[in-house]
């Protein structure tokens, strides 16, 4: 998680206590967020979002693709012309379906997916839900 999602996050708690005549300031609300995951205050839950962890080429990993568990490990990986994107390249332990169609499948262990520092793909099938470094 960034903390442009935590600010969102806490933007959405400040929101939804209005609803319920409870008023919290800006920064009340970004420590509440902090609390809920358990952080002492604000700067230090955001100095560890900022240090998102990109997985490197040999790391094993494990994940969603397209809704199928997977382990893996990275095979490469390289820095986009955006740097808060990067393309991997994975080989999954266990071939998995990688189309969506209910008519025909297409088994694969080889894929490339563009992740974000949320380790989620940005493209517009978001086909690697979620990454999980193992080692």
């Amino acid at each position: 998680m960034n903390t442009q999602d935590l600010k969102a996050q806490a933007k959405r708690l400040r929101t939804y206590l209005a609803t319920k005549n409870i008023d919290l300031n800006h920064s009340a609300s970004l420590e509440a967020v902090a609390a809920q995951y358990g952080y002492r205050d604000w700067n230090t839950l955001s100095a560890k979002a900022a240090s998102t962890k990109w997985p490197a080429a040999g790391d094993r990993v494990k994940g969603t693709y397209l809704g199928h568990n997977f382990t893996g490990v990275v095979k490469s990986v390289h820095i986009t012309k955006n740097a808060n994107i990067r393309r991997y390249h994975f080989q999954f332990d266990e071939a998995i379906d990688v189309v969506t169609s209910e008519h025909f499948s297409n088994f694969r262990k080889y894929v490339r997916a563009d992740l974000n520092a949320n380790l989620q793909s940005v493209d517009t099938k978001g086909a690697l839900d979620k990454l999980l470094v193992l080692t």
